[in-house]
């Protein structure tokens, strides 16, 4: 890694190997030790990937099989969120800031910004959603640790949605509750409403945007390192287990889907006790998500006993209302 990288305001990754870029968007977020507001722009493109968030299930969000015996490779990332698709075509940024210097606003306004400047004119939507025309050619995606946070997301200049469609599974649920029949419907190529319009092109402008919006005066450090941090964190993120991860065969498993996300409930049973449990959910909130499994885990497999358990659940308001979304929900199914 270039030694002036932590004095940098924007951060450069040349490859396009996922693992890589993701290993070195959690060493920025790890080792960075910058001042307290100040905030970091990565960026960096994957190709022919899929990366699925936090606590998705490998098995039922893509065609991993398909895209691995054309080349390609699947990631999973450390946000929450659903599957995306990244090509050439598609230009990744990521906010890497402390805590406290976290400001969402601010840094779609980098995006939005950025994008104007190239006369397409873009609004925030929902929870993760940037659209030009209408249409969705951003998703963003959020993490946060102990002391510091990223906010991440994706640009569509050119991405091939004929590979898009083949590789990613969206389930019929999850299109139904956005009134949508396909996921080439809903998504644009901002070289559609720009024709002529380069990858490139958007880098350039939201440098620009981010340098004029932050007042940021450091310099740009393109990292080409795969030694120490990289390189474990590297092999973490290639790993079978990050990846896929243990799925066994569940006696119980439940299903739900919510204006926030989907989540599957599986439970492996003895004795009329959960001897094990997994989530899978699309939820933007990966640590509230993760922290389910261990506290449904020994329980008697009763109702109250497992609504009990998961109330006291969630640091805030948002995540104690998925929470008591969740608990409603169960109280109406057949354990």
């Amino acid at each position: 890694m270039q030694s002036n990288w932590r004095e940098a305001s924007i951060v450069i990754s040349p490859s396009f190997d996922p693992w890589y870029n993701l290993a070195v968007e959690e060493v920025l977020l790890r080792e960075s030790r910058r001042a307290e507001f100040s905030t970091v722009l990565y960026l960096w493109q994957n190709q022919n990937t899929v990366v699925i968030g936090r606590n998705q299930n490998a098995w039922k969000e893509c065609r991993w099989e398909l895209l691995h015996a054309e080349g390609g490779k699947l990631a999973r990332r450390l946000s929450g969120g659903g599957a995306v698709y990244h090509d050439l075509g598609n230009l990744n940024f990521t906010f890497i800031t402390s805590r406290r210097g976290y400001d969402l606003e601010k840094q779609l306004r980098v995006i939005l910004e950025a994008v104007g400047s190239l006369g397409i004119p873009a609004q925030f939507s929902g929870r993760n959603d940037i659209l030009a025309a209408g249409r969705k050619f951003s998703g963003n995606a959020f993490y946060k640790d102990t002391n510091r946070a990223y906010h991440h997301g994706t640009i569509l200049v050119s991405v091939d949605f004929a590979k898009l469609n083949r590789y990613l599974q969206v389930s019929k649920e999850k299109m139904a509750a956005k009134g949508i029949d396909s996921v080439r419907s809903r998504v644009v190529n901002l070289a559609e409403l720009k024709p002529g319009l380069e990858v490139e092109d958007v880098g350039k402008a939201l440098k620009t945007a981010f340098r004029s919006i932050y007042d940021a005066h450091g310099g740009e450090a393109v990292i080409e390192d795969w030694s120490g941090p990289i390189r474990e964190l590297y092999d973490k993120h290639a790993s079978w287990e990050w990846r896929f991860g243990k799925t066994p065969p569940f006696d119980l498993t439940l299903q739900k889907r919510f204006p926030w996300g989907e989540i599957e409930l599986g439970l492996t049973l003895k004795g009329g006790f959960i001897e094990e449990a997994r989530v899978f959910s699309d939820a933007m909130e990966p640590q509230l998500i993760q922290a389910i499994a261990p506290t449904l885990q020994g329980l008697p497999l009763d109702k109250g006993s497992v609504i009990a358990a998961l109330g006291e659940l969630g640091e805030t308001e948002e995540e104690k209302e998925i929470i008591r979304e969740i608990t409603e929900w169960l109280w109406t199914v057949e354990l």
